[in-house]
């Protein structure tokens, strides 16, 4: 399935950004070079995650479970730019499915095990998924019945596959059939799901090309390399664990360690089991990783380096990383659209500046326009007039253009002509400040949304969730800090006359609605009015102000 115009993939293929090679031409170099060597490990805690023992496998052996389920994929009729929906927690299984997927000539679209019938509803709807592979139960809550539930409803799901079938399906025969499957390195490789202000997740289709450039990007910037040990945190279903782990991996090779969920001592023990070398965390997990009263004992003396997202981090954090072990650390910015910058030691070699600056590639008299990044072009735009602004200090929304954006949102041609100016850059949303040396650094979020452990929550989908609720008049949803999970969920109700609600009756209403776990609200404040502007735009930051302070007395 190819969705870059042709015009796009004729300009990045004469300028050199996309090449003739899929990702599965890169997997498949690995398994020729190293066939034996160990690739690919399970989390410690399988067993209670799934109750299947942890697992190691080599180049060789997962080369194997990939095209043999690939090839029983074909016989129950996947084929050619067919979609199928996975939601599995990080698994091997889940991350050989990507390139099963793919080899079987599909497109996978994964999705947070969070997610419930009414996220689920909207992507069977929206892509006419051909299947849904997912796990018997996880957390106490039945996948499989979920999926069963909803298979009549939507006409193109055909099939409702279970992680044991899948599981069976990756030790039968390999015959040589997919060979004759045509691959294209500007196929959509991944189907990813963003929510922002929109009230339901939007599609980011990004191909092989998007992802092999974003991986180069890596390699040229962040301080890592090619053939290293690397271990995801988070799960494999977004960019944070996708672009800055697992494309790396495919592309360069190495071993790839699975940690989920999130368990800081079992975290720091796979650290030094597996002699990681490069992970992605956040500047919580930093801190709780260098405040941790046993630290002194943790031997991460093969660790080369972090990535820091989501925040930037605490210079005393990256100094610690740096004087206890060795540890260099890159800041890293990104999207599920494809953005992204990353400031590293061989781009940004003061510390104190590579906390809160990022290169702004394209800018005139700059030198960061070299190699791959002259393929990028970033720009500061005011919201209020549209111009470009260039004065150091200045406070504007980033508009990016590159070789790693998505052509636009899956299906949504509405949504994908508000995102895109007239030259073609991308309008993020996020706000940047210029800075010295011509660099920006973040300023805010102008996307009004609330970003729980990782996972972007859009409030205008919870406010108008819960004004369907029978005692709600009004409402507005904020986050709140959480020095865990970043920010937490606190909702604003004005009840209707003469009515109460409380928190544990608004959630209930949202479970009956089949809304994942993690949007769920974990503060109510109710007050007489919701306050807003003489055009009736909710005044969100008095809401954020007032939570803050009643957290400090709290």
């Amino acid at each position: 399935m190819i969705l870059a115009s042709k015009e796009a993939v004729q300009h990045w293929t004469e300028v050199g950004a996309w090449g003739q090679k899929t990702i599965i031409d890169y997997f498949k170099e690995h398994v020729r070079n190293q066939p034996d060597k160990e690739c690919l490990v399970d989390p410690l805690n399988k067993q209670a995650l799934l109750g299947l023992d942890p697992e190691r496998l080599t180049y060789r052996e997962l080369d194997h479970k990939i095209d043999a389920t690939a090839e029983a994929l074909l016989t129950k009729g996947i084929r050619k730019d067919d979609i199928v929906v996975v939601q599995l927690p990080n698994c091997w299984e889940l991350a050989m499915l990507y390139l099963a997927i793919t080899r079987a000539g599909g497109l996978i679209t994964p999705m947070p095990m969070q997610w419930r019938a009414s996220e689920l509803g909207h992507i069977l709807d929206k892509t006419k998924a051909k299947a849904f592979i997912t796990v018997d139960e996880f957390s106490a809550f039945n996948h499989i019945k979920m999926g069963e539930e909803l298979h009549g409803k939507y006409a193109a799901l055909e099939h409702i596959v279970g992680l044991e079938e899948i599981r069976e399906m990756s030790d039968g025969d390999v015959t040589g059939k997919l060979d004759s499957i045509p691959l294209d390195p500007n196929d959509v490789f991944t189907l990813c799901w963003s929510s922002g202000t929109e009230a339901v997740p939007k599609g980011c289709p990004l191909s092989h090309n998007n992802w092999i450039f974003q991986a180069t990007l890596s390699f040229t910037c962040a301080p890592h390399k090619p053939g290293e040990n690397f271990i995801t945190a988070g799960p494999l279903v977004n960019m944070a664990s996708i672009g800055t782990v697992f494309i790396p991996w495919l592309k360069g090779g190495g071993k790839f360690v699975l940690h989920h969920p999130f368990d800081g001592p079992t975290f720091i023990m796979q650290l030094i089991s597996e002699e990681i070398h490069y992970t992605l965390l956040v500047p919580a997990v930093v801190n709780a990783l260098l405040k941790h009263p046993l630290v002194d004992q943790f031997d991460l003396s093969k660790m080369n380096a972090i990535t820091i997202g989501a925040a930037p981090p605490s210079l005393w954090s990256v100094q610690e990383l740096k004087r206890r072990w060795g540890i260099e650390f890159g800041n890293i910015w990104g999207m599920n659209e494809g953005p992204a910058n990353i400031s590293g030691p061989s781009n940004m070699p003061d510390m104190e500046m590579r906390i809160d600056h990022f290169p702004q590639y394209n800018k005139p008299g700059s030198n960061w326009n070299k190699d791959i990044l002259k393929f990028l072009e970033l720009k500061i735009i005011d919201p209020a007039t549209g111009e470009e602004l260039l004065e150091e200090g200045e406070v504007g929304e980033l508009y990016y253009k590159g070789p790693n954006v998505i052509p636009g949102y899956f299906r949504s041609p509405e949504l994908t002509e508000k995102i895109f100016d007239k030259d073609g850059f991308f309008k993020t949303g996020d706000l940047f400040q210029i800075k010295d040396n011509h660099c920006i650094g973040f300023f805010d979020r102008s996307k009004d949304i609330i970003i729980r452990g990782g996972f972007n929550i859009s409030a205008q989908e919870i406010e108008n969730l819960l004004l369907g609720h029978p005692k709600i008049a009004d409402v507005a949803a904020v986050a709140m800090p959480d020095e865990t999970l970043g920010e937490r969920m606190c909702v604003y109700v004005v009840p209707q006359p003469d009515l109460s609600v409380d928190l544990e009756e608004i959630k209930a209403f949202m479970k009956d609605q089949g809304v994942a776990v993690y949007k769920m609200p974990e503060r109510l404040e109710v007050i007489d009015a919701i306050p807003r502007n003489p055009v009736g735009k909710i005044r969100k930051n008095i809401l954020r102000n007032d939570v803050k302070a009643k957290l400090k007395q709290s």
